[in-house]
């Protein structure tokens, strides 16, 4: 009968082990714990971005002749007697005082003129820079450029002289 009693041993031995698994709770599913997240890294500091210019050009406008407003009508081609005048029409955000420069240009590169204005710029204005020659302009091309306070103020205009 020892066999009987292993066997019924075991017989019991796996009922039991039987009987706990049924009785054991199920495992409730647990919720994965929230992930943290952590702000993100402020960006790193940059230079600032420039201010804008105080004053700024709207345009730049070179004729013979000007209005009682100031405003001149564009000429490209002038004769050898004409006064030659660039209109500069300038913007301000504040009141800032303003260097404004044209310069004339011979086609060979020798300066044929020049003339500075410094001006206290408010809101909208307009400067005009009169270029003159007690004698005749040499026929040809010229350049004219403007600067506002060193800065290029539109693009060089070409223009002749007959």
């Amino acid at each position: 009968m020892k066999l009987n009693r292993i066997s019924y041993a075991l017989i019991v031995a796996l009922a039991g082990t039987v009987a706990l698994a049924g009785c054991k709770k199920k495992e409730e599913a647990v919720a994965p714990a929230p992930v943290v997240t952590e702000p993100a890294p402020a960006p790193a500091p940059t230079e600032p971005a420039p201010a804008p210019a105080p004053v700024s050009t709207t345009s730049v406008t070179v004729g013979n002749t000007a209005g009682a407003d100031k405003s001149v009508a564009a000429v490209s081609t002038f004769g050898v007697k004409d006064k030659i005048i660039v209109s500069v029409k300038t913007d301000a955000t504040t009141a800032a005082n303003a260097a404004i420069d044209a310069k004339l240009t011979y086609q060979d590169g020798q300066v044929a003129g020049q003339q500075t204005a410094n001006v206290t710029a408010e809101d909208a204005g307009t400067t005009n820079l009169i270029i003159s020659k007690a004698t005749p302009w040499p026929t040809g091309k010229y350049k004219v450029d403007v600067t506002v306070n060193g800065q290029p103020a539109g693009m060089t205009q070409e223009i002749e002289v007959k």
